[in-house]
């Protein structure tokens, strides 16, 4: 969305991807598909190079003038959205996070740093932390097109009004019609992309959804953030699954459940099973899985 707001990239915009960042040697690695593909494409399929080629055509624009300036703008847009700081939840021990700035990168390279430097941050690995309710409220900001309220903790609705700080809207620095290019991204991964399970598991669900894959010195983080039903929106969710693989391994299947329970109250008998079997699971810090 940053690169779109930014006019780094259009939707049309194509990149190529030879099962990774093509620039570096296939750094980062991404999985086979078609290429060169544009951006709706690229978010069904999960590509990292695409998004590394936006970052590296944004950090080295001239009209930003250096990388240092690049990085702010692009920082404040991450921001904006509620990433690197709080959001303000009402549970003690939330955590902030990280989004890296210009000066974080200056120190250790003395200034002289470049986007193929910190290419890792296109796909939110290297530096960059974020919290699982972060990752949510990116979900549920996409879902309202382009704006978040300040997540409440809710046990039950009753007749008094909630706080006015739980009822404003927070607008990021995207425009909304960026974030539509970005539903049309994720509602492709399920229905013919990275998230399909989704779309096997609750077909009428009209799922949206994104998988993420945390890279870990064991088994990497299963990762899922998603929304439904597309055009009018009742839940969004982020799943996190440590040492779950794939992001379409445990998170892509365990999120479709999560929603399909919320809207219908229910699973349904084939739903039931599925979830069974992933209860019944036990997933070992390193490779193994029984």
């Amino acid at each position: 969305m940053i690169f779109l707001q930014e006019g780094v990239i259009t939707p049309e915009t194509m990149y190529t991807c030879a099962h990774g960042y093509t620039f570096r040697g296939g750094k980062p690695a991404c999985h086979g598909h078609p290429s060169p593909l544009s951006l709706v494409p690229a978010l069904a399929t999960s590509c990292n190079s695409y998004f590394c080629w936006g970052l590296y055509r944004m950090f080295g624009d001239r009209k930003y003038g250096s990388p240092q300036n690049a990085i702010t703008v692009w920082k404040d847009h991450m921001v904006s959205q509620g990433f690197g700081y709080r959001l303000g939840v009402d549970l003690p021990g939330e955590g902030r996070g990280l989004i890296p700035n210009a000066a974080f990168y200056d120190k250790p390279y003395k200034g002289r740093w470049n986007g193929l430097t910190v290419i890792s941050i296109a796909i939110g690995q290297g530096e960059i932390l974020a919290t699982p309710l972060q990752i949510a409220n990116l979900s549920a900001t996409i879902a309202n097109r382009g704006h978040f309220i300040t997540p409440h903790i809710v046990k039950e609705i009753q007749d008094n009004e909630i706080d006015s700080l739980y009822r404003t809207p927070r607008v990021p620095t995207i425009d909304r019609i960026h974030y539509e290019e970005v539903v049309k991204g994720m509602r492709a991964a399920v229905t013919g992309g990275t998230c399909r399970t989704a779309g096997y598991i609750f077909p009428d669900g009209e799922i949206c959804g994104k998988t993420g894959t945390a890279q870990n010195r064991g088994h990497d983080h299963s990762v899922f953030m998603g929304f439904a039903p597309m055009n009018n929106p009742k839940i969004a969710i982020a799943v996190y699954v440590e040492n779950g693989g794939f992001g379409a391994t445990y998170g892509v299947p365990i999120g479709a459940l999560m929603m399909e329970q919320y809207l219908n109250g229910k699973l349904s008998p084939a739903s039931e099973v599925k979830a069974a079997e992933f209860s019944d699971r036990i997933i070992m810090y390193g490779n193994e899985e029984r």
